[in-house]
């Protein structure tokens, strides 16, 4: 059902079953897959698709041009997936030609009240932005992964899989996968063990996990303890993710129990 005062361009496409309520303005190139819900005062716009079955609350801004000085108006995408939940005053904006020009979001995430998702970011599935949060341009979230109330990620930041982030923090070094960081500043303090018992991994892999992240982060020099880690701990599946994490970009600064 579309409500007789939602503005909706005739180039915009709109699957069957799709609500949008009362004064929604949807632009002509926006995409818009069936059994999303799209509430009252929503703005939808630029070059974005968004999948099947998500909900959109009221004063959501999602298309609208990056927060970029460089952007001059180049032709760049916003892509949502399925099943998400975009709460009120959440704003999310495409990508820019120096990033990619693509700015992705997955499936089954709960963005809350007033979180922001700057331009050329990457979302992946299962992950919760707490009310006020914003992920700065080309900040790089995996699945699972939780960020607590107005906590404020920089950009270029990565924050690993099933890692948790408490509130208030600034996140300006990436957080290992499996990691869970808080502070003024974020800093590590330990793994995420609620969120590894919620992926139902058994006891003793957790243990060699816990092992392996006592050796990468026993003192301050990471390279060194990265070079001593046995072959064994690094062939252990969730301890190669870390190790992969760590290693994958050694320009970016990582969250550790030293930061300050």
């Amino acid at each position: 059902m579309i409500d007789k005062t939602a503005i909706i361009d005739s180039k915009a496409k709109i699957s069957e079953n799709v609500k949008i309520g009362p004064y929604s303005i949807i632009g002509p190139n926006v995409e818009i897959g069936e059994g999303t819900v799209v509430q009252s005062h929503v703005n939808i716009t630029g070059n974005t698709k968004i999948g099947l079955n998500n909900k959109i609350y009221p004063f959501a801004s999602i298309g609208n041009d990056p927060q970029d000085l460089k952007f001059k108006g180049e032709e760049t995408e916003l892509e949502i997936g399925d099943n998400n939940k975009i709460r009120e005053y959440v704003t999310i904006n495409p990508g820019t030609e120096g990033g990619g020009g693509l700015t992705k979001v997955g499936n089954n995430c709960l963005f809350m009240v007033s979180a922001h998702i700057a331009h050329d970011c990457f979302v992946g599935d299962n992950v919760i932005l707490a009310n006020n949060v914003p992920l700065g341009g080309h900040a790089h979230v995996d699945d699972n992964a939780i960020i607590g109330g107005n906590s404020a990620v920089q950009q270029f930041t990565r924050v690993g899989k099933f890692a948790m982030i408490g509130g208030m923090c600034g996140v300006v070094r990436d957080v290992i996968p499996y990691g869970i960081a808080h502070g003024n500043r974020s800093i590590l303090q330990g793994l995420n063990l609620i969120g590894l018992r919620r992926k139902n991994i058994p006891n003793k892999e957790i243990i060699i996990l816990s092992d392996a992240y006592k050796e990468i982060f026993k003192n301050e020099n990471l390279t060194k303890n990265l070079n001593n880690l046995s072959k064994e701990l690094r062939q252990h599946e969730l301890v190669s993710e870390v190790v992969g994490f760590i290693e994958k970009d050694k320009k970016r600064p990582i969250c550790t129990p030293f930061s300050k």
